[in-house]
């Protein structure tokens, strides 16, 4: 698995979104010009794992945007690591995220 998450960019829209399944994992919403505006996850108290989490951040941002998924059960952890490599290309964690207060976030060094 690549340290980056490297899928193709699929519309925000809600029925893009309600094509998904109820899976636990982890996804990013982009802008138009593909710039990770947010980093987030869907666990284990999510309603309808990343299809509702996504339909939450739709119902927030409306459309205009784009999202990709990473289906994975150890999704903390992956979280995480997708702040880490946020953090380590562009020096701050994505917009949505700067509120946040993950468990740990340290720097990565991809160099």
């Amino acid at each position: 698995m690549a340290i980056r998450l490297e899928k193709a960019w699929r519309p925000l829209t809600d029925e893009v979104v309600k094509g998904l399944a109820a899976q636990l994992g982890v996804y990013q919403i982009s802008n138009n010009k593909e710039e990770i505006v947010y980093i987030g996850y869907a666990g284990g108290r999510s309603l309808w794992g990343l299809r509702g989490a996504l339909q939450d951040k739709l119902a927030e941002l409306g459309e205009g945007y784009q999202f990709r998924i990473e289906v994975n059960q150890q999704y903390l952890s992956r979280w995480e690591e997708l702040l880490k490599v946020h953090k380590g290309d562009h020096d701050a964690l994505p917009p949505g995220n700067k509120d946040h207060r993950p468990r740990r976030v340290g720097q990565l060094s991809l160099g």
